[in-house]
């Protein structure tokens, strides 16, 4: 009898079930798919219902825009492309459309087509964040990267606080010049530590390669009166899109001055959610090896570049340990900000400590300083300060005061 009852009540409810199924509208058909695509990740089931909302409203674009876009998501771009095709073939001129149909042909490689497809849609949109950004990774993909910083410059003009965009921007002005020549001088008073003042000046000449980029520098140092000169070779080979590596060393006859060798490799991370992050090692040989071991994480938030760095340096007796805090605000472009900076501790990637001691490194030390960079079209200009604190002998503390000029001009 219970089994008898059980079929009818289920007699009774499937249809009216399956009714209401059949009833639903084409939005709540959408939501349906909506929340099984984003929230299920079940993109069979969220195409099922898109498809069956467009039977409803064959005209309704937000959803095919939306199949189009699960069609991507599920790896099946000819699909994709035909359900594009019916939008393009009505003339369709919503954003999400150029959005949507330029980052399938972005994410397949196909980055003509990408661009092709992004400048149709800014013809309606001109001041389109989201579409000038696509158009700036596209060609930042495609290795067009003068093209991409034009369409980023654009991007920051509209809107200088968009996160991904600065973040962008950092990393094309990194290649977009194949050459690029700078000095740089840096100046050092003690107010007790030393009678003299110190002075470095270092000329370079880097270059953009397929592969990444290369860059050559000498540096002369004065102190005590006496010089001294230094060979470096610096090195960024980009593994993928995500990954890039640091790779450096340096040579010097004038051991005390500066360390005879001098070597460092990071890896580095470009990550999602405009963070960024990097982990190595640095090292130094005076009379003997010094290893320092270094990581890193960055975060760019609006016209903001956060950064805190920790260099541990290990011996048999203890661990010296240095961090710096650095925060940037961008202007109008990636070249031009203004930079804040704290930390203890003493850095190998400073110039001022090629001029230190195999032991120096042990002894504390506090900072702080600013910076400021700025560009005149392709002409860049540095200038920044810096105060220490620092304990040059075992619980005796002097001040010392630096200021840093630099030049660059890139062709």
């Amino acid at each position: 009898m219970k089994i008898y009852f059980g079929s009818l009540i289920l007699l009774i409810f499937l249809p009216l079930q399956i009714f209401s199924q059949q009833n639903l509208s084409a939005d709540e058909l959408f939501a349906k798919a909506r929340t099984a695509a984003f929230e299920n990740k079940d993109y069979p089931t969220s195409i099922a219902l898109a498809k069956e909302a467009l039977e409803k409203a064959p005209t309704y674009t937000d959803v095919s825009v939306f199949l189009g876009r699960v069609y991507t998501w599920n790896k099946d771009p000819e699909s994709a492309r035909a359900v594009f095709a019916g939008l393009s073939a009505r003339a369709v001129q919503d954003e999400d459309y150029f959005i949507a149909y330029g980052s399938l042909e972005y994410w397949n490689d196909q980055y003509a087509k990408s661009i092709e497809i992004l400048n149709q849609g800014l013809v309606y949109h001109p001041q389109s964040e989201a579409l000038l950004l696509l158009k700036a990774k596209v060609y930042f993909a495609d290795k067009q990267y003068a093209e991409a910083e034009e369409a980023i410059k654009k991007v920051l003009e509209i809107n200088r606080k968009n996160t991904e965009a600065v973040n962008l921007a950092v990393r094309i002005n990194e290649l977009n010049s194949k050459n690029a020549i700078g000095i740089t001088y840096n100046y050092s008073h003690f107010d007790k530590q030393f009678d003299h003042d110190w002075h470095i000046v270092g000329v370079s000449y880097k270059r953009v390669t397929p592969i990444g980029s290369v860059i050559l520098r000498g540096n002369y140092a004065s102190k005590f009166g006496q010089s001294g000169t230094q060979l470096e070779l610096e090195a960024y080979p980009r593994l993928s899109p995500m990954f890039y590596l640091y790779v450096g060393g340096a040579y010097s006859g004038d051991v005390g001055i500066f360390p005879k060798y001098r070597t460092g490799a990071s890896l580095n991370a470009n990550l999602p959610h405009s963070f960024e992050a990097e982990i190595g090692y640095r090292q130094l040989y005076f009379a003997d090896n010094i290893w320092l071991y270094t990581a890193s994480v960055g975060k760019y938030y609006k016209n903001f570049w956060f950064n805190l760095r920790a260099y541990i340096t290990p011996d048999n007796s203890n661990i010296s340990q240095s961090y710096t805090a650095t925060v940037r605000y961008y202007t109008k472009s990636a070249q031009d900000y203004f930079a804040f900076q704290i930390g203890s501790g003493i850095s190998p990637e400073e110039n001022r400590n090629n001029l230190l001691g195999t032991e120096i490194y042990k002894l504390k030390t506090f900072k702080i300083g600013a910076e400021y960079n700025f560009s005149v079209k392709s002409n860049l200009f540095s200038i920044g300060t810096m105060y220490y604190n620092q304990e040059y002998l075992p619980n005796t503390t002097g001040s010392q005061f630096d200021v840093n000029l630099g030049y660059t001009v890139k062709f």
